[in-house]
This record gives structure tokens, C-alpha cells and sequence, in this order.
């Protein structure tokens, strides 16, 4: 049976209250939520230390898991199946955006021979739902549904900006922040400066603060009401594009690329109201 409670959960140091919340829900996704790309396979006791749980609890939820096809179970180890994918799929295919930006994007990173991606923002995180890289430059591989934190990337940054103020000051209020690498900016006070001249500005620079010898620039996605919706981006190494290169020569390319996405969304977004009208 399923539970629900009135009194506060806490996994993985959330504290979570409501009287319609399932715990139950919430202690199977933190399972599934431990493993990642660090992260590929983990025991029993790994996984009840991730996530906060018993050993009995977590053996529980494993299991289940294992028994739906969600997790592989090969001896001490346990480790993710490809229909996990099924969980992100629908909300993915359901975003026309990616659908009609693919195209774009691949045409772009062939014009000017570096990575591009398109992001949203999630929670405190941003996830990629386009990505076409050329070249491998980061260490960690990243796919569609990848997620990094918002502070430390430029499409972040874009979108953190474009919240309302309100917002803003409650991200900056809860959000984890940690130096990735000696060059991230990392105190509250000094992203909010950022992040207001990232709102002037129309677009973020990030130079090597995600990762060293990456550099990234990224500008908005809007609406059709003018409401930011995602962030495409600029990703080159360090050691062939310099801070000035990335910004006078391909900073002006990929606000043309975005804006030709924008447009291309709005029309579909358009052709879809009027289906929807008659």
C-alpha cells in the first residue's frame, strides 16, 4: 500500500510537507535519482547511503524497481536499464521546441565547427533537451536530459536572469553553490550582479568556471508573449577560441541561429493554436 503523511519527509536533506504527499514516490525516484554518469552502478548499502534510507528500505525499492525492468541487478551491483528513459520520454517529446530546433542546431554547429545545445531550466538545474556536439571538450559526456547546475553555466545564467526578481532572491537564498573550478563565481551577492548584467546584456559568458579549458556563451529563447523558455549555447575549448573571439565572432552567429529558432517555434506554436482553434 502506498502511504501518505502530514508530518515533514527528508531524503537527501529535502524537507518536503502536505498532506497529499507520497513518500513512497519519493523515496523510489531518489533510488533511481543516486545513480548517474559518476554513478553507473552502486550496492545495496551505496544506495541507502545516497538516498537516506534503511538498508531493508532501500533493498525493498530496488527490487521493485528490478522486477518493472527499471534496474539491472548483476551480483553485489545495481545499475539503471535503458527504460528509464520512458520516464523523461513523454515530457520530451511533448516539447515542440527540441523538435523544431534539432534541425537548426545541427545546421549551425556544421556552419561554424563548434558544440551547440539548448537547455531549460528545472528546479535549481538546467536540462538539455538539444545537444550537438562536434568535438568531445568537457570530460563528463553529455546527452539529452543531462543536468548541470545553473549558477556555474552560461544557459543557466540566461535562464536565472530572466526569472522575476522574486525568484531570483529565493534561488540565491536556497540553492547549493560550490567552486567547480578556481574561476567560478560561487557567493550569492556576486551572482546576483552577474545575473542582472546578463539580463542587460541579452546573453552570459561563462570562461572556464563549469570546467577548466571550457568556455561557453549562451543567449534566451523566447515566446510568443516574450516570456524566456530556454538557452542555446556556444561551447568551445579554451586553448583554440579566446574570451574575445567567442563573443565578437560567434556570440552574433549564435543569436542569429537563436532567433531563427524563436521564430520558427513561434510559427509552429501559431499553426498549432489555429489547429486547435478550428
Amino acid at each position: 500500500m502506498v502511504s501518505t503523511h502530514d508530518s515533514p519527509v527528508e531524503v537527501q536533506g529535502k524537507s518536503v510537507r502536505g498532506s497529499d504527499f507520497v513518500q513512497s514516490l519519493e523515496r523510489g525516484l531518489a533510488v533511481i535519482l543516486c545513480f548517474g554518469p559518476d554513478r553507473p552502478e552502486l550496492t545495496l548499502a551505496e544506495v541507502a547511503k545516497n538516498t537516506g534510507l534503511t538498508r531493508a528500505a532501500a533493498r525493498r525499492f530496488l527490487l521493485t524497481l528490478v522486477e518493472l525492468g527499471y534496474v539491472r541487478n548483476e551480483g553485489r551491483f545495481f545499475s539503471l536499464r535503458p527504460r528509464v528513459l520512458e520516464l523523461g520520454y513523454a515530457y520530451l517529446s511533448g516539447l515542440s521546441l527540441a523538435e523544431v530546433a534539432q534541425p537548426q542546431v545541427e545546421d549551425f554547429v556544421a556552419s561554424i565547427h563548434e558544440s551547440s545545445s539548448i537547455s531549460v531550466l528545472d528546479g535549481d538545474d538546467i536540462v538539455y533537451v538539444v545537444r550537438v556536439p562536434t568535438k568531445r571538450i568537457m570530460t563528463i559526456s553529455i546527452s539529452v536530459g543531462t543536468r548541470f547546475p545553473a549558477y556555474c553555466t552560461s544557459m543557466g545564467r540566461v535562464l536565472l536572469a530572466n526569472l522575476p526578481d522574486g525568484e531570483i532572491d529565493r534561488y540565491l537564498a536556497r540553492a547549493h553553490f560550490e567552486p567547480r573550478t578556481q574561476r567560478t563565481v560561487f557567493h550569492p551577492k556576486e551572482l546576483r550582479t552577474i545575473l542582472s548584467r546578463v539580463r542587460d546584456s541579452g546573453y552570459a559568458l561563462i570562461d572556464q568556471e563549469m570546467e577548466d579549458g571550457l568556455r561557453s556563451v549562451a543567449v534566451p529563447i523566447r515566446d510568443t508573449s516574450g516570456h524566456v523558455i530556454a538557452a542555446m549555447n556556444v561551447s568551445v575549448n579554451s586553448h583554440r577560441v579566446s574570451v574575445r573571439e567567442l563573443r565578437e565572432e560567434l556570440l552574433p552567429q549564435l543569436r542569429e541561429a537563436a532567433n531563427q529558432i524563436q521564430l520558427d517555434f513561434h510559427g509552429r506554436h501559431l499553426r498549432d493554436s489555429a489547429r486547435v482553434r478550428g
